[in-house]
């Protein structure tokens, strides 16, 4: 994630963003869409296998890194590849003007594979949730730093009469309060400080210790290989979430097999 300035400014411009789909496509005809969809797919108990799960990321470029994906990039095939190479999940960045996705990604992704799809996106709205399920996501972030504590709970528990999860990300023992306040099914966290865009795995190590017992626990950021994997089962995770090396690798479902099959670890 960017730093807060970055992030305020991205939260600015899905506002204005916002603003323009609505006008263009009113509640009413979300609300039409999603009475004609089969329920989503169960995001959460793809997490709860023996093993640590491994929820893929379609993101096409992100702002500390620029651009991720080649000139073929392909959702429904690279979730594909995803797939073959076992992935438990599938998260597909949908914002545009910073991380380059696209809202029909998720479509495009889940056309082709039997798994659930996460929404990851900038999201502040309840209009974004009707919009995520008209969609087909399946579940969706929603990130704690940006949203007033009653937000967090007003969208989480909006989330949960549309059938999709939140995902709840955190960064910090003040917003794992926040997570556990709300009973939060999915908690996220995430190890990249958002103002030095430093990663340190530590972050999951520290606030899992903090962490509801009954909450199913997903390591975001900085993960890249097996060794990483098996650093954050030790500490109880549940799933990683992990884009960036996929997005770069020549053979990403070899690259997705590599980070599966370890173990979970009680603790």
């Amino acid at each position: 994630m960017p730093t807060g300035t970055i992030l305020d400014e991205i939260v600015q411009h899905k506002r204005q963003e916002l603003r323009c789909e609505m006008r263009d496509t009113p509640l009413q005809v979300l609300e039409e869409r999603i009475a004609e969809l089969p329920p989503p797919r169960d995001l959460a108990a793809c997490l709860q296998g023996p093993n640590v799960a491994v929820i893929a990321e379609l993101k096409p470029a992100r702002p500390s890194a620029g651009q991720l994906a080649g000139p073929l990039f392909d959702p429904r095939i690279l979730a594909q590849e995803y797939c073959g190479g076992g992935a438990d999940a599938i998260s597909v960045l949908t914002e545009r003007n910073y991380f380059q996705g696209e809202p029909h990604f998720i479509k495009r992704a889940k056309s082709r594979i039997p798994l659930p799809i996460l929404r990851k996106d900038f999201i502040f709205d309840p209009y974004q949730l009707y919009e995520s399920r008209a969609l087909k996501a399946d579940g969706l972030l929603l990130i704690a730093s940006i949203l007033e504590p009653a937000v967090l709970h007003d969208l989480h528990d909006l989330a949960g009469e549309l059938g999709m999860i939140a995902l709840v990300e955190v960064h910090d023992e003040a917003e794992m309060q926040q997570a556990a306040d709300i009973d939060a099914q999915l908690i996220g966290i995430n190890n990249r400080d958002l103002s030095s865009l430093q990663v340190d795995l530590a972050v999951t190590e520290r606030l899992s210790r903090e962490a509801p017992k009954n909450a199913l626990l997903v390591s975001e950021s900085g993960i890249g290989a097996r060794e990483d994997v098996e650093r954050l089962a030790a500490a109880g995770i549940d799933a990683i979430l992990v884009g960036t090396v996929l997005m770069r690798s020549d053979e990403p479902s070899v690259a997705v097999r590599g980070l599966s099959g370890v173990p979970k670890v009680k603790v």
